[in-house]
């Protein structure tokens, strides 16, 4: 059985690959120290047993109308609205195609009804990879255009949307 849970300080991180070297990196350098000393995101960890199998990075963050799709602009304030940044997710190599990355995203969007409820949120953006869009957008992301913004040398992104109300909630 896979449960996510918040990163701890003690798990081991330097063995886990999932095949892409950003990703790899950011967990095995940068994850904790964004998480336990910066307070900028919060990492999730798929575990089997003892053994992290993938996870997932998560902040505040917040969308303008102007950025949302048209069919949401007419429904929502003019002003910046709250949501859920889900910044990395990753799932080790060895166990890929065997569910866990819609493990976590699931763990993603249940968090994003909690924030709703605590502090609001009007849903999930994500800066997708080009080889995981069609991943998102069978969980119904929309993408969003790209206005702005240049990665030196490194694929820009595609930013994509999914709308709280699009999210089903878990009894």
């Amino acid at each position: 059985m896979i449960e996510v849970r918040p990163l701890r300080p003690e798990d081991r991180r330097d063995q886990f690959l999932c095949g892409d070297v950003d990703l790899d990196r950011f967990f095995q350098k940068f994850a904790g120290q964004n998480q336990f000393r910066l307070h900028i995101g919060t990492t999730y960890v798929a575990m089997d047993a003892d053994k992290i199998v993938g996870f997932l990075t998560l902040s505040a963050t917040s969308i303008t109308i102007a950025d949302l799709p048209m069919s949401l602009r007419k429904q929502l304030p003019r002003y910046p609205l709250p949501a859920l940044r889900l910044a990395r997710l990753a799932v080790a190599k060895n166990v890929q195609g065997k569910g866990i990355g819609k493990r976590l995203l699931r763990a993603t969007l249940d968090i994003a009804h909690e924030m709703a409820e605590r502090t609001g949120c009007v849903g999930v953006v994500v800066d997708a990879k080009s080889d995981a869009i069609e991943f998102y957008e069978r969980y119904g992301f929309e993408s969003l255009e790209i206005i702005r913004g240049s990665l030196g040398d490194r694929p820009v992104p595609q930013p994509m949307f999914l709308p709280l109300g699009s999210i089903p909630k878990r009894s």
